[in-house]
């Protein structure tokens, strides 16, 4: 049994994993094993030809998740699935795109899997907001508040000089902050006061300048996002923002900055590991 090849091939499996997760280099592993760096480098070859295995039971029992991408080259990147009250990776898919096609082929093995979503916390990406309702028309959909309140204050600009925009910036900063009914009441209450001394001038200007066409933005992005801003009022399970999407990310890209220069094969296999292996 010592000697018979899958065996050995398991033992080594924990040099691949301190590989991947740890990020540690040939050398460091080679040091800590006791093996050669050239043994090192066929182990975390043979296990890079290999498929991460997939667990279906966390599919089945996500109904409440939070859906975001990010880029690794160029447009294209991963895409993966949360699970919002956990905050464990579900799945995700390597050399993806945030379009409409290959979002909704991402959510189509989802369900096929098992997995029925009712509750989605998600960034403003409308693409990513069709997909999920065609699979699953009954989903309730939560706004990201973060990115809400990252893109308006970036429209508002820090010093705001005209005094529609000075009104704003305070709104978006407020949006982070809403805990309650009665805080998220008194926001709207703001919001429409704002929206009648300066949304009809806004919408009707013929001005075309940078400045103003980024409040232009800014007012229409958080008119649009409101109807699902404060979903997590009515149930607190449902996430508020991607945060824990964007840290999983953050993780994962300071991992992968120490094994850059994988071939495009492997770099697949390895952000598959990578995803199997580290859940949180």
């Amino acid at each position: 049994m010592w000697t018979n090849a899958s065996n050995k091939h398991r033992r080594y499996f924990r040099w691949f994993k301190k590989w991947i997760v740890e990020g540690f280099t040939f050398k460091q592993l080679a040091e800590q094993s006791g093996h050669s760096v050239a043994t090192i480098r066929r182990i975390v070859d043979y296990w890079l030809s290999q498929q991460p295995p997939l667990g279906y039971e966390a599919f089945r029992d996500c109904n409440n998740a939070i859906a975001d991408g990010t880029f690794i080259h160029k447009r294209r990147g991963l895409f993966a699935v949360m699970n919002a009250v956990q905050h464990t990776l579900v799945h995700g898919a390597f050399n993806i795109s945030e379009s409409p096609r290959d979002l909704r082929l991402f959510f189509q093995l989802l369900a096929q899997k098992g997995m029925s979503l009712k509750y989605a916390t998600v960034d403003g990406n409308t693409s990513l907001a069709f997909a999920l309702q065609l699979q699953w028309p009954t989903i309730v959909l939560q706004r990201c508040l973060v990115h809400i309140q990252r893109q308006g204050l970036q429209w508002c600009r820090r010093y705001p000089k005209r005094s529609d925009a000075r009104a704003l910036r305070p709104l978006f900063i407020q949006v982070t902050k809403i805990h309650t009914a009665v805080e998220r009441d008194n926001f709207l209450k703001r919001l429409s006061a704002w929206e009648r001394n300066y949304g009809a001038t806004i919408a009707s200007a013929p001005e075309r300048g940078k400045v103003f066409s980024d409040l232009k933005r800014a007012r229409s992005m958080l008119l649009s996002a409101l109807p699902n801003m404060f979903r997590y009022l009515e149930n607190p399970a449902i996430a508020k923002s991607t945060n824990a999407m964007e840290g999983y990310y953050a993780r994962l890209k300071q991992r992968y900055r120490q094994h850059r220069g994988l071939s495009p094969r492997r770099r697949d296999t390895y952000f598959q590991w990578y995803m199997a292996l580290c859940k949180r």
